[in-house]
């Protein structure tokens, strides 16, 4: 499985990180062998794909135009998108199977509704008291009257982890614009 992780680009506060740290312990130890997708490696991204290298994922690494001076560690996957950062999330996005929301502002936003409209399956960790934690006032369930996909909320990471590999994630064939 390939699973974008949409998170913010700036550092989080302790208690975020430790949220992530759960999630990906917990993600390992039920889906060791999923490629994680990210769109940087700055900010509350740096922290994950570290983190996810040390536990042994195949991480990828997709970075837009503008930070193509960020140097990588040593076993991520690199691709040069040749897309400015929106641009860079549709191809982070449209390459996963299932899209994870850890935390974040507009961006981490963005993400969870590219995935949405691309049929592919949403989770959205809350309870990060960062700008995504809005989306299930604003989509409790679906974001528009079509009902793509539902959009799954949880506030304990452990359990946003096991959700994920319990099922057979499948998305939706999106034909409309």
């Amino acid at each position: 499985m390939q699973i974008a992780i949409a998170a913010h680009s700036s550092p989080v506060d302790a208690r975020v990180e430790a949220m992530a740290r759960d999630f990906l312990k917990e993600l390992h130890s039920q889906c060791p062998t999923s490629t994680l997708l990210l769109g940087g490696y700055w900010g509350f991204m740096k922290s994950i794909v570290d983190e996810a290298l040390r536990l042994g994922f195949r991480v990828v690494v997709v970075l837009p135009i503008e930070r193509y001076d960020v140097e990588l560690p040593s076993g991520v996957v690199r691709i040069d998108s040749g897309c400015e950062f929106r641009c860079r999330s549709v191809i982070m996005v449209r390459s996963s199977d299932v899209l994870v929301s850890l935390g974040g502002g507009a961006g981490t936003i963005i993400e969870a509704l590219l995935a949405y409209a691309m049929g592919k399956p949403a989770y959205v960790l809350t309870g990060t008291n960062l700008s995504s934690d809005n989306l299930p006032k604003a989509f409790p369930e679906y974001v528009d009257d079509r009902r793509v996909v539902r959009i799954r909320y949880f506030d304990d990471p452990v359990k946003l982890a096991q959700e994920i590999c319990k099922e057979r994630v499948t998305g939706v064939k999106a034909m409309f614009g």
